[in-house]
């Protein structure tokens, strides 16, 4: 299937491993124009250039630690010098940390609010003056969680909140928006085995499993389709959706 994004100008967050790796390297695939980022400087350059010999797509490595103040700001800009215009966002880079609120503490709630709910608004932002401005349509996915739905019992309620903010705030957007044929919408991963995850799933392996009605965890590919799925033209006509990919934990 022709997903109409051969061309397109994309940006996704935390793209250096997981999830986000996997979605740069499909909308290469897909003939998309990408910006790899993360933390990383070395690991968002190998990467970009492994795409780019792969792919034959224009891939640029920019490094950001996004939970720097002003980081989201120099991201969106050096990536609109590096390919002249952005046509997809994707806010997947997030930070899942553990701690109960019985011992959270408020710099921990704080910081992961930032990173997961106010970096997302930032660039989210920043996409849709750009697109209003260029006169462009465009798309926008906030990679969101199951846990915004229903809520963590192992230690994750600051991330669940973010989360669950993300939710609305994307529903908000989408309304904003719609009028100017910018999409906004949503996907929202169950467990996937990526370096976030590892330590959890290395410990409760059977546990998180046994939440899964298929039965296993995802590959990070298995909630990258339905991402690049939502910026292409095909799904022109949803906004303010929430694709579960969550191998049925979350059914709604």
């Amino acid at each position: 299937m022709e997903f109409g994004l051969a061309g397109k100008n994309v940006l996704v967050t935390g793209s250096t491993k997981g999830l986000g790796e996997a979605a740069v390297r499909i909308f290469a695939q897909e003939g998309a124009n990408v910006i790899v980022s993360g933390r990383s400087r070395d690991l968002a350059a190998k990467l970009a250039e492994d795409i780019s010999l792969k792919y034959g797509v224009k891939a640029v490595g920019i490094p950001a630690d996004l939970g720097e103040k002003g980081a989201a700001d120099r991201l969106f800009d050096e990536s609109i010098k590096a390919l002249g215009s952005l046509d997809v966002l994707v806010n997947n880079a997030g930070i899942w940390p553990t701690a109960y609120v019985r011992e959270m503490t408020e710099e921990e709630f704080e910081r992961t609010i930032y990173m997961n709910l106010e970096v997302p608004f930032i660039l989210s932002k920043r996409m849709v003056n750009h697109l209003i401005e260029t006169d462009r349509k465009g798309k926008i996915i906030q990679v969101v969680s199951q846990a915004a739905f229903h809520g963590s019992t192992t230690g994750h309620a600051h991330y669940a909140a973010s989360k669950a903010g993300l939710v609305t705030f994307m529903k908000s957007l989408a309304r904003e928006v719609a009028g100017y044929g910018i999409n906004v919408n949503g996907v929202a991963p169950g467990m996937m085995e990526t370096p976030m995850t590892k330590d959890a799933l290395d410990s409760k392996a059977d546990y998180y499993n046994s939440r899964i009605p298929i039965g296993r965890v995802a590959a990070p590919e298995e909630v990258a389709y339905p991402i690049v799925y939502l910026a292409s033209d095909k799904a022109d006509y949803l906004t303010g959706i929430t694709i579960d990919a969550t191998g049925g934990m979350l059914m709604r």
